[in-house]
């Protein structure tokens, strides 16, 4: 919906009071069967993480800071899907694709929220495996209980600044022009389009600096691996090695892959692309880590199958002796 207003008895020009979202079919049928399809993404990504979570909570075994991180980045995947999937869902039920301004505004802060923090505790983890296998000696005394809450913590605090940041400038001023985003949610990317000048200056200085801060991440990350797989391949035996690299493959191909699809989103031009592509593009930055995460360390950590395993056996025995009491027999 758009308001018209007259200034000074000058030109009309139209404020957005609300975004239209982009519906991908407007065949009935599809718009449910686009519904059926988030819904099965979103509950296999909400089942992962969320048996994740419990099995490292469940298993004393898995009480250390490695798998503590680990929590920490399936309780991220889990907020960050569900910053876009559920409104999608219900308006593809409902029919109703409009968004308003606080909506929009809840959306993109959340979003940049879950994934500047998420990228934040990818590299506390890289540093996590950097002393463990660089300083083994040393690993009880520098990862304790009390800096791993810290690191934790700090990771979720950098996120609230980045994205505060964002939105106190991006939603200052009212937006003028087109209100329609081609997408299935309100994009960062998409309402920059329709910034009034000034605030698109600001906006873009901050694009800068948090550039700037997001390739000082990858310095980081780029560095800890470096001196990781040099000091693996120091380890005279095969299995050691073989050990070594098993503890920080998991993470290395969840980085690679959360890299991948902001790079993506980051260098794909809106403009030029259509409906399908950019599609493909929010899902594999808002689905695809949060699908595949749980699927990852759960096929290349033995602990964590092994925990997961041991939660499902015990849920299913405690459900089945629910249903079927035993029975009691008297004489």
């Amino acid at each position: 919906m758009r308001f018209f207003y007259d200034l000074t008895g000058m030109s009309n020009f139209s404020i957005i009071t609300e975004f239209l979202l982009m519906e991908f079919s407007n065949i009935r049928e599809l718009q449910v069967l686009h519904a059926v399809i988030f819904l099965m993404i979103y509950l296999a990504a909400l089942i992962g993480n969320l048996l994740t979570i419990a099995a490292i909570i469940t298993d004393s075994h898995l009480h250390s800071p490695m798998y503590f991180f680990l929590s920490n980045l399936s309780l991220l995947d889990v907020c960050t899907i569900s910053v876009t999937f559920p409104k999608f869902i219900v308006s593809s039920l409902s029919g109703i694709h409009s968004l308003s301004i606080l909506g929009c505004a809840v959306q993109i802060f959340f979003a940049a929220f879950f994934i500047t923090a998420e990228l934040a505790l990818l590299v506390v983890m890289s540093y996590d495996r950097f002393v463990a296998i660089c300083h083994p000696l040393h690993y009880g005394i520098i990862m304790n209980p009390a800096r791993c809450l810290w690191a934790a913590s700090g990771s979720w605090f950098s996120g609230l600044i980045y994205s505060a940041a964002h939105i106190g400038n991006m939603f200052r001023q009212p937006f003028r022009g087109s209100n329609v985003i081609r997408q299935f949610f309100c994009d960062g990317p998409h309402v920059l389009k329709v910034l009034s000048p000034d605030v698109f200056h600001t906006e873009f200085l901050l694009f800068l600096t948090s550039l700037c801060v997001f390739l000082l991440c990858f310095a980081i990350l780029f560095s800890s691996y470096a001196r990781i797989f040099s000091t693996v391949l120091k380890i005279p035996s095969v299995e050691g090695r073989y050990k070594a690299i098993s503890t920080c493959s998991p993470q290395l191909i969840i980085l690679l892959l959360f890299i991948i699809s902001i790079t993506l989103a980051v260098l794909s031009d809106i403009s030029d692309t259509s409906p399908v592509q950019n599609l493909l593009i929010a899902l594999s930055y808002t689905a695809l880590p949060p699908l595949m995460n749980p699927i990852i360390y759960s096929l290349r950590n033995k602990q964590i199958t092994v925990a997961m395993r041991k939660l499902i056996r015990r849920m299913v025995y405690s459900h089945s002796c629910k249903t079927y009491p035993t029975p009691t027999w008297k004489l």
